[in-house]
């Protein structure tokens, strides 16, 4: 049977793959959720991307998107309900700096032990240089870039909420009561709980 509508190869847990089920849900765009076991990855899913990493989006025409951001930026681009992308270069710009240099530091903050070269402290630190930055962005608006959330705001989320779990009595506590309260607004947003929901690993 051809193809009706798109599939989206996902891992739960994975931020990349979360950032890109919030846009596909926010926008409305129905798929075919196929759920992958990061050790026994599905030969179609290799087949479509041999990158081997999720998210990979197949769209019903059999384009392949295997970039979370390329795949919020199609779904966006299909139908933008909530303005999104009313911030767009500044979202961009903020997103580059947690995907090329945020996302490194909290890497080797959640695994120290694979990085002997620093205590794990010296790691958070490092992190929280771009914490410092959201905070500040924050002073002046409930959100990233405005007083509603941006392409930004959904892009990045799922980071600092790994970041912040490493150790949450620590985040808590931290000075950053505005990132908090972000943070906070996001994990209870119906959106969030939605990408969340669990699915059965797909059986290819």
């Amino acid at each position: 049977m051809p193809q009706t509508q798109p599939i989206l190869y996902s891992f739960r847990r994975r931020p990349y793959a979360m950032r890109a089920r919030f846009a596909l849900l926010a926008v409305g765009i129905v798929v075919e959720h196929r759920e992958i076991a990061l050790q026994n990855k599905p030969k179609a899913m290799l087949q479509a991307s041999a990158k081997g990493t999720v998210p990979v989006l197949v769209c019903a025409d059999g384009q392949v998107i295997d970039e979370s951001l390329d795949i919020m930026l199609w779904a966006l681009q299909q139908h933008d309900p909530h303005h999104w992308l009313a911030e767009k270069e500044p979202s961009l710009k903020l997103i580059t700096e947690n995907d090329q240099t945020f996302k490194l530091w909290l890497d080797q903050y959640k695994y120290a032990d694979r990085f002997p070269e620093h205590p794990q402290n010296y790691y958070r630190q490092q992190g929280e240089l771009f914490l410092q930055q959201l905070e500040a962005k924050l002073q002046t608006h409930s959100f990233l870039l405005s007083h509603q959330p941006q392409l930004a705001d959904y892009a990045i989320f799922p980071f600092i909420r790994q970041f912040a779990f490493v150790d949450k009595h620590w985040f808590d506590s931290s000075p950053y009561p505005k990132l908090q309260l972000w943070l906070s607004f996001h994990l209870q947003s119906k959106l969030f709980l939605q990408a969340m929901q669990k699915h059965e690993v797909w059986a290819s």
